[in-house]
């Protein structure tokens, strides 16, 4: 974490000043405003937190709800989700108190005793194994909490408006009206774009007319957290149970004690008009003990219970307009399936960090209104591969034991799909922010389109050992890390022209980094890394402070054994890998082409007359000593 560059800071790090419309924020909802987002789950929550660190504009999130939600229903943290939280700042304190999945086992009937249960295999759980974040268990509530928490402490100081119900919209050539609810009566706010993140039965996609298209599965699940007493040898393992009376998805949760099952109620009858929802928690808890034989749970406490239907869902569309889009779908408003699969809120969070970067540079003239095209032709395909994966998913784990040919076959779809779940199977098509004319070759361990892995990396101020991912926060920022040739001298050529371009693009009188954060990735040991460009030293703040920590060395060290080189393909001669501010890898050139960077960000980021760099942060000399 960096901070100082402003002056001496006494308090928490992590509030950052407040500036713009951050300063005298009004408790009262505006009749204009930038973003009005209409709903407070987990795409809402993170697309406040996001816009937040954009106070040049008025961005308000109603919340029908009197309060914060207590107890959420989705609880499975994908790793993908907690590297994302380490971008808000947050992955940390909430693994501390999550439960990270380290196993799964499977259990099926006993040859000898079918209407017994055995443990039949045990896979380590694909957290670890794609991914230096864990896979967790943590309720949606503190998710919401921490979101929160972040959108407060942004510069915008936002903060949810609770009790306000939306009522209806109209998209205007310039704006949409949108009719709000609140105890004193009825309004009207004007909002430039609006983003209905409501929920599955969303009153913002009926109200542009789009609809759902799919259908429900016919099976019924119940889903309770529960605190047991039980002789199940396994209760703090994540288990996939099949037996002859049905199937468990069973899941631990934080706190040490409280567990998560899902208990298969059997298919529901055409007529049953939605009556298994009604299904008694006695009836789903005496079930459970039937799948679970020869074991049993006692219920001391159920902390929340619901059954559902199992659906397959995805909006037609998840915009008004695909030219000129006003009005967006993020999460259950677009896209609804089973739980199980633990996708629902990750999934979601996504859709929120891809449309809110967007919507901030849209909106402060640092791209052009094309660009939020991109949202539906990104995010509408990454949810059909969601019903797709979820629907397979929900077939396996629905089978009864007469329909399994192979017993491990569970385990086997389990790993072999662990990308996707994960969150990281993500893959987005050529556009105007993903190039089509990469040089892939050039860092293969980058795949353009896919988001940036990051790995272990010395930083040259101090030797500390860091993540060159972790560096980058979700502020809005465009990443552009230079790795350097062998003998660097290509990597020196490609910054002394770098440096204009990026001027070229950056709003004249904000930091030199404002837009675009460097950095240079040197390929041997830290300690021989004495002279850098500028453009990896640039000063920053009213003190014109120079920042220090762009540059990096890829050696194994004392306290690193990793080189990001070797792991991530990247050759002798260099790369320059251009990620979007969502973490997604949005070009691979080589040293050789700064042009290529140039025609890059002229199709994607609007040019700015001027210089970026504040007078007092001038430098002089093409390089400066780094330590």
């Amino acid at each position: 974490m960096q901070f100082h560059h402003h002056g001496y800071v006494s308090g928490d790090p992590r509030v950052q000043n407040a500036a713009g419309t951050g300063l005298d924020r009004p408790t009262e909802l505006p009749d204009d405003v930038d973003v009005l987002i209409v709903g407070s789950g987990p795409a809402g929550m993170l697309l406040a937190a996001q816009l937040s660190q954009f106070p040049q504009l008025t961005t308000r999130l109603i919340e029908k709800r009197d309060g914060r939600l207590a107890l959420g229903q989705a609880d499975g943290i994908q790793p993908r989700s907690v590297e994302t939280f380490q971008a808000f700042g947050f992955a940390d304190r909430i693994t501390a108190e999550a439960y990270n999945i380290g196993w799964m086992n499977f259990w099926a009937p006993d040859p000898d005793d079918p209407q017994r249960i055995i443990r039949t295999a045990r896979t380590e759980d694909y957290g670890y194994k794609i991914s230096e974040f864990p896979h967790l268990i943590v309720n949606q509530a503190r998710v919401l909490d921490y979101f929160a928490e972040a959108a407060a402490h942004g510069p915008a100081r936002i903060a949810p408006d609770y009790g306000v119900e939306f009522a209806g919209l109209i998209v205007g050539a310039d704006d949409v009206e949108v009719r709000v609810r609140t105890a004193s009566g009825e309004r009207t706010i004007r909002a430039k774009y609006v983003v209905g993140c409501d929920g599955a039965r969303s009153g913002v996609r009926q109200a542009i007319g789009r609809t759902h298209v799919g259908a429900a599965a016919r099976h019924a699940w119940g889903v309770m957290d529960v605190l047991v007493e039980t002789d199940f040898p396994d209760w703090r393992i994540k288990c996939a149970i099949n037996a002859a009376a049905g199937n468990i998805l069973h899941i631990p949760r934080e706190g040490g004690y409280l567990s998560r099952m899902y208990i298969d109620l059997g298919e529901v009858a055409e007529d049953d008009d939605h009556r298994v929802r009604q299904t008694p928690i006695e009836e789903v808890i005496a079930r459970a003990n039937e799948i679970l034989h020869p074991y049993t749970i006692d219920v001391m406490q159920v902390a929340w219970h619901s059954v559902y239907e199992v659906g397959h869902r995805v909006t037609d569309q998840f915009v008004d307009d695909l030219d000129h889009p006003r009005v967006f779908l993020t999460g259950d408003a677009c896209h609804t399936h089973s739980a199980k699969a633990g996708q629902g809120m990750n999934v979601s969070m996504q859709d929120g960090f891809n449309l809110g970067w967007k919507l901030g540079h849209v909106l402060t003239g640092l791209a052009p209104a094309e660009l939020l095209r991109t949202y539906d032709a990104e995010r509408r395909p990454v949810a059909q591969q969601l019903i797709d994966f979820d629907r397979e998913w929900s077939s396996l784990m629905a089978r009864k034991p007469g329909e399994i040919t192979d017993p491990d076959e569970l385990a086997t779809y389990y790993l072999a799909t662990a990308e996707f779940p994960s969150g990281f199977g993500t893959h987005y098509a050529p556009s105007r922010i993903v190039a089509a004319d990469a040089a892939q070759e050039l860092a293969s361990g980058f795949p353009v389109g896919k988001r940036f892995q990051s790995v272990e990396v010395v930083r040259v101020c101090d030797g500390n050992p860091v993540h060159l991912g972790h560096h980058a926060r979700a502020d809005g920022r465009w990443r552009i890390y230079a790795f350097a040739d062998a003998a660097g001298s290509a990597l020196a050529a490609w910054a002394s022209q770098a440096h204009a371009i990026v001027e070229r693009f950056t709003p004249a009188g904000a930091d030199l980094d404002a837009v675009f954060d460097v950095k240079a990735i040197y390929p041997g040991r830290w300690e021989d890394v004495v002279d850098v460009p500028s453009l990896f030293r640039p000063r920053s703040g009213p003190l014109g402070l120079t920042d220090l920590e762009k540059v990096f060395a890829a050696a194994p060290s004392a306290w690193t054994r990793s080189d990001i080189f070797a792991e991530r393909g990247i050759g002798a001669e260099g790369a320059v890998v251009i990620v979007r501010p969502d973490q997604y890898v949005a070009h691979v050139l080589p040293l050789t082409d700064p042009a290529g960077l140039e025609r890059f960000l002229a199709a994607t980021v609007t040019p700015h007359a001027g210089s970026a760099e504040p007078a007092a942060a001038r430098v002089a000399a093409d390089s400066v000593p780094s330590r």
